[in-house]
Parts: C-alpha cells; structure tokens; sequence
C-alpha cells in the first residue's frame, strides 16, 4: 500500500492537549509529556475522528516493553513525527495489559496484513476503528529493513485522503480476518483421550532434549503444555512426556532466563539455551511457572524443582506483592532506560570482583559463567548469571567440598543481592488485575500445601478476600482491575469490565480458596461468579464462551471490539474456553449441577475440530479435556491431629488434573458445611469410630469405606 508520501508542508498545529494526564495505566501515564495529542481508547476519541473525518492511529504497548519505549524516545517524543501525527490522525494509546480485549483484535489485524505481531502494535485504523494497514516496531528514520515512521504516516495519511476505497477495502477484509480469527464451530468430532495424547505428542516433537524447551530461539516457557505433559507422564506412562517435562524445567531454572541471585524467571530466553532472557518479569509467568514447579516436586519429589518454588515465591513476596493488603503487582520492566538492556541483572567480572572475596569469587566466577568476555551485544562485559555446571562439579574444580562451596555461593549469592539492591530497579507496575492475581491466588495455593507452608496460603487467602471485595460486586459484575498503581490522578479510574479470563480464572480461586480455608463464602463466590459467567459470556446457539461480554447496557463496542472473538489458545496464559471449561468441570463435582458439565463439554466440543493444529498453545484445552474425559477422585481427609496432616500429606503425591483434595474439621461434616453435590457423598459414608483423623476416598459419585492409615490410604488412591 506504500506510495509516494506527501509533504510535511502545510500540515496545522493544532493547540489540542495530551489527554493522558488522567490516565490510571502506568503506560499511558508515561506517555503524558509526549507532543502528540494522545487519546485514551473512549467513544470521544472515535467521535472526534469520525466528526473530523481523520483516521486513527493506534499505539498499543506496555510498561514493560522494551521496544514501545525505543519507540516512544524516536518518534512520539520528536516533534516534527507528533506534527504529522497531529495534523493527519486522531492518536489513541493502549495498555495492552489493561485492555486484553483490545490488544486481541488488533494482534489478529496486524498479523493478517503484516504477519508480524507483538508490541509496540501500530495500526492505522479508518475513523470508526476498523484497521486498513499495521505493523509493529517502525524506526524514526529508514532503517533495519523497515521504513522510516515519518514516511509510514504520511504515505498512510495520503492513502486515507486520495485512495480511500482502497482503504476501506482493506479494513473490511481485515475485519473478516479478525473475526474468523479463534472463532471455530463444532464439526462433530467426538472428545476422547487420543486427542489429549495428540496435543501432548505435538509437543514432544517439538521438544529440544539437549536444552529443554520447544523450538528453537525465541524460547517461551509455556506453563500450561508443561503440565499437560506431567498429566500424561505420572498417569499414562509416557516416557517421552516426562523427559519433555524433567529437561525443560532443569535446563530454564539453569539458565539466565531465571535471575539467579533473587529467584523469579524473566519473559523469554532471545537463544535456544535460555541464556539471554528479555528481562522483564511477568506475573503471570511466574505464577504459572511455580505451579509447574511445584507439581514436578509434588510428582517426583526432586530438592532442585522444590527449590526454584521457594525461591520464586521468595522472589514474589519480597517485590511484587502487597503485603499489608493482599494482591500481586503486574510486572517488572526489563531497563533502567534505553540505553541498557538489563543492566541491574547482569555483572561484568569486574562489578563481581568489587563485592566478592577471593574465594568467594573463585567459586562464583565458575558457577554463574561470569567473565572478562560476557553475553550481552550492548556491552559485552555484561555476563547474564547462568549455571553450566552442577554445584559438584564447581567445587571438585576449585579443589573444595560440595559443603564448602555452597557456603561460598551462599554468601556470594548474599553479597551480589545486596549490592544489585543499591542499582536503580527497574519500574515495578503496582497495578493488580483481576485475572492474573487470581492466577496467583491458586498458584500460592498449591504450593502451600506441596512445600506444605503456611505463609503463601495466608497470603493467597488475603488476596483473594481483596479482590472480592473490590473488583466484585457480589451480583453481577466483576472489574478487570483491582486495583491501579500509583497515579496522580485525582479522578476516580476508569472501570474496565472484567473479561471471560478474569470471571474463569476468579471461579478457581474462589474454589481453591474454600479447598485452602473450609470457608463456604468462597464456594458461593465461586458459583455466584460461574453464573455470572455463563449468563454474560457464554453463546447458547453456537457454543463456547466470547471473551467479552453481550452487550446488554446499550451502548455501542468500539472499533473492532465489534468483532466477536472465542479465545482457544494460551498466549500467553490460559485460554479463556478452556479454562472457564475447566472451572465449570470443578464445580459439578462439588455442586452436582450438571449444567456446568454440558456447558464444560459443549464448549470443548466447539474447539474439537481444530485444536490438534494449536500444539504448544493447546495445554489448558489438553487438561480441562482430561479433566472432562477421567473420572474425578476426590480425597476428604477428615481431622485436626497430626495425623490429618500425614493424610494429606499422602494423597498429594503424584498430580494429577482430575484429583481434588480436601482437609477438613469434624465440624464441616454437618448440613450447611460442604457444597450440596460434596454433601450428598460425604454424608452418606459412615464415620469411622476411634480415629483421630480418616480419609474418604470417591471416584465420580461413588466412595470406598473410609480409611485411617496411610497403607490402605495408598491402596484406595490406587
């Protein structure tokens, strides 16, 4: 669509202010002091474009993007680029993080006419918001194969001016696209365990038994795969599938990709052996990582998988929550600013020299690969603290014992934390959305009752009380944020309507929030939210669940928000469908109401023709398939003495998807103390007489006598 650009002359300067002053996204807070006369996504921004009759150009980004702030510092922050701007568009910037729903559409646009995707996203939209052309990243000036952004808009400005068919050509054929995008009807095809086991062979495949992962370079952890393997490795066996999982959990908590010193793993490994990460730090990779953690010291009982748990949770607890009020930050940006690439995170030998003693140095130098020629192009002193050999290996090198050198990490560890603390730190997002702090809630805990510590579980439980009270309003609507970061402004944020991700993944935590605590409202929450769900989100003619809600307040979606979308794959976290599947699945089990089941299955049978070809992105749709395919077992240990705790402690071993486990006090076995479904088992089984703690053991709707040892225990677990 390029052609000859034309001129800057004559272009207005127009007196319009920055409307991002009173902006609650730290995003577009740091936008404010920009010359281009920005909008927020809002019906004054399209109606100024389509009264004006200019297009739009759209930013989305995020605070923690690395290339949305070279983008920024180039050409929104220049003043002959926000003259263009200006006099030619109607400028509207999104947090990608803050408005999911926005950034999906426009992902599958730009990605239908550019096949790039990612962010900075730049799309150059008619004035009722449908895109006609888009990329990502644009240099100010001609450069890295791509053309100057100066001359993308005025080529864009002209083309919307003087070939304006052609445009709205484009915007409507883009618009199928996006449409069409994750949007698939069922075709009939039955649901059984070869299609579980196909989604676990693709990845296998795929899988890179020398360094662990899937693929080559960029390397991206994807948690959920990750655990579909362990589902099919402890419960059918597959070899292959725990080598995938094993190796690839090894190799990243080896690698940079893991920040070594404080624990907590960056975004994405840039090379195949996870060395150099892009050093952000998500939530939601890290919640998701620390399930996938936990299920593997769960499963295999190995010190090294219960470690990197710890210390993720270590890492979490000590940035990236609040502690006084419950709730879980957003990110941690990867820069200081552009002229580093993650610089507080990595050392030359020199800046290890300057903390450490010689012995200490000796040890450390060999352990985290640091020396005089390190990884990073910026700088390449910089070493990305990486381990190449075991700790044995380390210390047979340095002519110590294993116990001397590990005292000799530990206080290099100690001292390299300590003066990292002195470095400016990257921006911490305060911000708490609804969905990934409920992601963390059911991380934290299952880990509590893995590791079986206490702290995460309060923690958890504080949060999830957090979010109830302030993004739910206990009827009928739950906000995408609970809470913004700072801000300096004095309005009341904008609400932002929670999406299906949020109500999905807020069903879990309610659910495991009773599992952790015995505490009914949590149960109710769960099912008040699920209803809520199914009533705003999901599609009774077609099946399976939108990711935005039906419009029911009359008034009009914006720009491609009218496209409607099923959200399928994992990218990056869970996949709407399956993971509102998967609540509902959970549900049914505890409240008997099989219309969660029909729902569950109706929507996995919607993606059943097309799932296969999703591989990697497939694993929440593998495991809530599995969750709906095997019979659920689940576990009531029943007590409050020590031997409760040895119980439980038993029936964790070994994940599984399909296996629930719930500890619980004499006094819940009455009317009113477990959910009706729960209830109508557990209160039919006779109790044992004498036993200061038993366990109850049900398949589907059926239970064996209850036990009170740990062998028959085993045995009725099977």
């Amino acid at each position: 669509m390029y052609s000859r650009p034309m001129s800057v002359d004559n272009i207005p300067t127009f007196l319009a202010a920055n409307h991002l002053k009173g902006s609650s996204s730290s995003y577009l807070r740091s936008a404010r002091h920009q010359p281009v006369h920005w909008h927020p996504w809002s019906e004054t921004a399209f109606t100024r474009a389509q009264r004006e009759n200019k297009p739009i150009l759209l930013d989305i980004g995020a605070v923690w993007c690395h290339w949305c702030h070279v983008m920024d510092r180039e050409s929104y922050e220049d003043p002959e680029i926000a003259r263009i701007i200006n006099g030619h568009f109607i400028a509207i910037k999104v947090d990608r993080d803050e408005r999911p729903d926005v950034d999906a559409r426009y992902q599958a646009a730009v990605s239908a006419i550019s096949q790039q995707g990612g962010w900075p996203l730049t799309g150059f939209l008619t004035p009722d918001g449908r895109p006609y052309f888009g990329g990502t990243y644009f240099p100010r000036d001609d450069r890295y194969g791509r053309p100057g952004f100066g001359r993308v808009l005025l080529t864009m400005a002209q083309v919307w001016q003087e070939r304006r068919e052609e445009a709205l050509e484009s915007a409507a054929s883009v618009m199928s696209a996006i449409e069409h995008n994750e949007s698939f009807s069922a075709d009939g095809r039955d649901l059984n365990l070869a299609l579980v086991d196909k989604i676990a062979a693709s990845a296998v495949a795929q899988f890179d038994p020398r360094n662990g992962g899937f693929g080559s370079q960029p390397k991206f952890p994807h948690p959920s795969i990750l655990d579909l393997l362990l589902e099919v490795a402890v419960n059918r066996g597959n070899a292959q599938a725990q080598e995938a999982f094993t190796v690839t959990l090894e190799r990243m908590a080896q690698g940079g990709v893991y920040d070594q010193l404080a624990g907590g793993f960056h975004r994405y490994s840039v090379d195949e052996r996870w060395v150099v990460p892009h050093f952000e730090k998500m939530l939601y990779d890290n919640t998701e990582l620390l399930r996938n953690y936990a299920h593997g010291y769960q499963s295999f009982v190995r010190t090294d998988f219960r470690k990197t748990a710890e210390e993720i949770i270590a890492w979490l607890d000590a940035v990236m929550t609040d502690r006084d009020r419950g709730g879980f930050y957003a990110s941690q940006d990867a820069d200081i600013n552009l002229d580093d690439d993650g610089d507080y995170f990595t050392w030359t030998l020199d800046e290890a020299r300057a903390v450490l003693y010689p012995d200490e140095l000796a040890v450390a130098t060999r352990y985290w690969d640091i020396g005089e020629l390190g990884d990073m192009h910026h700088n390449p002193a910089k070493n990305v603290l990486h381990r190449k050999f075991t700790l044995e290996e380390v210390a047979a090198q340095c002519g110590r014992s294993a116990d001397e050198a590990l005292q000799l990490i530990n206080s290099a560890q100690a001292k390299m934390l300590a003066a990292r603390a002195n470095r400016h730190t990257p921006f911490i997002d305060r911000t708490l959305y609804t969905g990934w702090n409920a992601m963390a809630v059911t991380a934290y805990i299952e880990a509590a009752r893995v590791l079986r510590v206490e702290p995460p579980r309060a923690f958890a439980l504080l949060t999830l009380n957090r979010i109830l009270a302030e993004a739910w309003d206990g009827v009928e609507s739950l906000q995408h944020v609970v809470a913004y970061g700072e801000s300096n402004s004095a309005a009341p944020p904008e609400e932002v309507a929670g999406t299906l991700d949020d109500y999905a993944m807020t069903v879990h935590a309610c659910i495991d929030g009773w599992i952790a605590s015995g505490e009914m409202r949590f149960y109710q929450a769960a099912v008040k939210l699920a209803d809520t769900m199914i009533a705003k989100f999901y599609d009774r003619v077609a099946g399976a669940f939108f990711d935005t809600a039906s419009g029911t307040d009359g008034v009009a979606p914006l720009g491609a928000l009218t496209a409607r979308r099923k959200p399928l794959q994992d990218s990056p976290t869970p996949a709407g469908n399956p993971t509102a599947a998967a609540a509902l699945l959970r549900l049914e089990e505890l409240s008997g109401r099989r219309e969660y089941r029909e729902i569950a299955e109706d929507t996995l049978e919607s993606f059943a023709g097309i799932v296969e070809h999703f591989g990697l992105y497939a694993g929440s749709y593998g495991l809530a398939l599995e969750r709906l395919l095997v019979d659920p077992v689940q576990i009531v240990v029943v007590g409050n003495e020590p031997e409760a705790e040895q119980l439980e402690t038993l029936a964790m071993a070994r994940f599984a998807v399909n296996k629930t486990i719930m500890s619980l006090s004499t006094e819940k076995l009455a009317p009113g103390g477990l959910p009706d479904g729960l209830a109508e088992t557990v209160l039919q089984v006779p109790r044992p007489e004498g036993n200061a703690a038993w366990a109850l053991v049900c398949r589907g709707r059926t239970c064996m006598p209850p036990v009170a040892d740990a062998e028959a225990l085993l045995q009725a677990i099977g």
